[in-house]
């Protein structure tokens, strides 16, 4: 019997390439560091300080086993080494180079190799996955601490019938202060729940970051929309059960940031787009100055003094006083500090608690590597700033074909940038830890592959193709 086909004869179907067992695994794997990186606290809450330690060790150890023979291979593609995040890297020899000034030795070179470790990972990621990858290997990396976050705040309340402390500990008698609690049971009472993370603020910038990106996979149209759409309501859910005001502000930047770039997308001509900067950053400044001279009433909504719940008496005062001893050169590198470091300890206590970090970014650097490592820190940030925003706004073109459609997949790394600058005013996190893996891997993957949709052999296919096209 006759067969129609409407495919030409000299281009019949073929079946999709299946990816190989090991770049399957290389996924799996890069998933799991991510959830280690995300879920730090949670791995030093099961483990303590020297569990959390050593599994960060064994991390990167297994990474540069990993990383190093493909850099051999040149696999999956040569290594860019001209575009790798130069300030980011900068920054990192300078806050090794304060050990010679540095006024608490130890915490700077214990918190340095954490910072190593985490700059390592970081390129490694960017070197190994595609875009689509990256995005991926985070929408799985947050399903994770997501659900196991919903688990444990369960069995918590289900099961164990009270607050559990970290390292599974016995609570003693009478009442502790709930700064100490792991899981403090508050999933059924109305209360701020910490999930698997054990800290509300963090537990609600994940799902901040998880509804940025599960979002762009739905708006690409990624298999299994319906359960991607229960997993952005589960994170609405924590986001908003977490009460956090930082995280909250985040929200706020981000979903001004994506109506803007969506605007700009739509926009013909030049003119157009001159008028929404103009608006949208007027808007901004107006908006800015409104929060700031309401800024008594809104936090009082959610609950929070003007101060911050003692940011600005408590912590900013203070840092501002011992960064003004050395402003230039800074005191030394110490990401997060030491707490049991006697140059730490009980410095700043919050609910007797030693604070590990300055509660804003440009603070902490300032205390740190001083005004030089303000610059250098500016100088990172921007630039992944404005490589960001054009990579999301800029129709992709690696020819004269100027009609392609845009991806939602290019908006993820402006929200991202966007949530981190703005969490930087009150938290130091994006200067630290999973921020600064975001921070170096983002910026390493704009500047080596500022497309997406093509890599590197379909770029040099398309030249090849367009120079046989010439008679």
């Amino acid at each position: 019997m006759a067969q129609y086909t409407k495919h030409p004869v000299s281009a019949p179907p073929t079946a999709p390439e299946r990816e190989s067992t090991g770049h399957l695994l290389l996924r799996g794997y890069v998933i799991l560091v991510l959830v280690i990186a995300f879920a730090h606290s949670a791995v030093y809450n099961l483990l303590g300080q020297t569990g959390a330690a050593l599994t960060l060790v064994v991390f990167t150890l297994a990474t540069a086993a990993i990383g190093v023979p493909m850099l051999a291979r040149n696999r999956p593609q040569p290594f860019r080494w001209r575009r790798l995040p130069w300030a980011a890297l900068g920054y990192t020899a300078l806050a090794l180079l304060s050990i010679v000034w540095s006024q608490w030795r130890g915490p700077t070179l214990i918190t340095w190799f954490l910072l190593a470790a985490i700059t390592v990972n970081g390129l490694f990621i960017a070197h190994v996955l595609t875009w689509h990858e990256i995005v991926r290997a985070l929408s799985s990396a947050f399903k994770w601490i997501l659900g196991l976050s919903l688990a444990i705040e369960l069995w918590v309340s289900l099961v164990l019938h009270g607050p559990l402390l970290p390292n599974f500990a016995t609570l003693p008698d009478g009442k502790i202060d709930p700064q100490w609690y792991w899981v403090r049971d508050n999933l059924f009472d109305g209360g701020r729940i910490q999930g698997i993370v054990g800290n509300a603020n963090l537990l609600a910038m994940i799902s901040l970051f998880a509804l940025i990106t599960f979002g762009v996979l739905f708006a690409a149209r990624a298999r299994w929309r319906t359960t991607l759409a229960l997993w952005m309501l589960l994170a609405v859910y924590f986001l908003f059960r977490t009460s956090s005001a930082t995280a909250l502000a985040c929200a706020a930047a981000v979903v001004v940031t994506l109506g803007v770039a969506l605007l700009m997308r739509h926009a013909r001509t030049p003119g157009a787009r001159t008028r929404i900067y103009v608006v949208a950053i007027g808007g901004t400044v107006l908006a800015v100055a409104a929060v700031w001279l309401l800024r008594g009433p809104l936090l009082a909504l959610l609950g929070r003094d003007v101060d911050l719940t003692g940011r600005s008496d408590l912590i900013w005062a203070k840092v501002l006083q011992r960064a003004g001893e050395h402003p230039i050169i800074g005191n030394g590198f110490s990401s997060p500090w030491v707490p049991t470091d006697p140059a730490f300890d009980h410095w700043i206590t919050d609910h007797g608690i030693t604070v590990f970090h300055a509660h804003n970014m440009w603070l902490d650097v300032l205390l740190q590597l001083g005004a030089l490592g303000v610059v250098v820190m500016a100088v990172a940030y921007g630039s992944l700033l404005w490589r960001s925003w054009f990579f999301a706004v800029d129709r992709p073109r690696w020819d004269l074909d100027a009609a392609r459609p845009y991806s939602p997949l290019t908006l993820l790394p402006s929200l991202f940038t966007v949530t981190l600058l703005v969490q930087g005013l009150s938290e130091s996190t994006p200067i630290m830890l999973w921020g600064w893996l975001l921070l170096v891997l983002l910026s390493f993957k704009l500047k080596s592959v500022p497309l997406v949709g093509v890599g590197e052999r379909d770029l040099v296919f398309e030249r090849g193709a367009r120079q046989r096209r010439v008679p």
